[in-house]
């Protein structure tokens, strides 16, 4: 499962979803800026932007052992990959905690985080809390008009 993944060092994490990373490859070290597979996390000025940042900084920041399994790269030239630090799959936590939504149309197939996703909206967990939460897509399509 791991045959192809890259043992990184988690440099920075821009926001719930999203992180930079410093990777060893037979080629050297490489800086990669990554999107966390199958999520999209609220932006930072969203309600909840801020905490889905820090609960994926206190997970994974200055990990020398976050694991790294690249899907694809995205529009904006992002590697779109798997990723575990401290052996937690990172999609799964955030999901789980309330931090992040299930990517429409990116994680389809994926039960494990959709059954998570209902459980953190049947606990209020994180995000769930708030009466109407917006999610990051409509937030962003909102903002670009």
């Amino acid at each position: 499962m791991w045959a192809s993944a890259l043992l990184c060092w988690v440099l920075t994490v821009s926001d719930g979803d999203s992180l930079k990373v410093r990777c060893q490859q037979a080629q050297g070290t490489q800086t990669l800026a990554l999107r966390v597979a199958g999520i999209d996390a609220p932006e930072l000025r969203q309600a909840f932007g801020r905490k889905s940042r820090l609960a994926l900084a206190e997970l994974c920041q200055r990990q020398r052992s976050a694991r790294v399994e690249i899907k694809e790269q995205d529009a904006y030239g992002r590697s779109v990959a798997r990723v575990h630090c401290r052996g937690v799959d990172v999609a799964q936590a955030q999901v789980r905690a309330g931090m992040a939504w299930v990517a429409p149309g990116f994680a389809r197939g994926d039960r494990g985080l959709q059954a998570l996703e209902r459980q953190a909206r049947q606990s209020r967990a994180g995000l769930w809390s708030q009466k109407r939460p917006t999610p990051p897509w409509v937030y962003r399509h909102r903002r670009s008009r």
